[in-house]
């Protein structure tokens, strides 16, 4: 019973290490998409629907707390490394897969680049607080009693 409970926390957790990127760049994507939809005065669809993809992704990591924290403690320790040191961070956020593409490895609808080439992907939702903010959320849901975690949680 205790090997089976080892597994599953070993899979959880590797489950919210993989997740961390899709979460990093989704926020980003949102983000940048909203600022745009703000620019422009206009509504901005395709910003709500990824902070959707990114609520969807983070209440399934919310029902395992090994995933929570996986997850949820690097992109609190990125917040907190945008909001304390905001070159050092966008300095390793451009050393990240997909920075020098300008974001995510799919193009925007328009084919314009995710990003401009001084801003990698995750500063503007790093300065924001957001990655901080999910983050947040991530650990204290792995914090909280088993019968207030999760309607997903088994």
């Amino acid at each position: 019973m205790k090997r089976d409970r080892r597994r599953r926390d070993l899979a959880a957790a590797v489950a919210g290490v993989a997740a961390l990127a899709p979460v990093y760049y989704l926020a980003d994507a949102a983000a940048r998409s909203l600022r745009a939809g703000l620019a422009a005065f206009s509504p901005a669809p395709l910003g709500l629907a990824y902070l959707a993809a990114v609520a969807v992704v983070v209440a399934l990591l919310a029902s395992w707390p090994a995933a929570a924290l996986a997850c949820g403690v690097p992109l609190a320790a990125a917040g907190v490394l945008f909001a304390l040191d905001l070159d050092a961070a966008i300095g390793l956020a451009g050393t990240l897969p997909w920075a020098r593409a300008g974001g995510l490895p799919w193009p925007q609808p328009d084919g314009a680049p995710w990003a401009e080439a001084a801003e990698p992907p995750g500063t503007l939702a790093g300065m924001s607080g957001l990655y901080a903010l999910i983050g947040v959320v991530l650990v204290l849901s792995a914090l909280l009693p088993a019968r207030r975690r999760s309607i997903l949680d088994p």
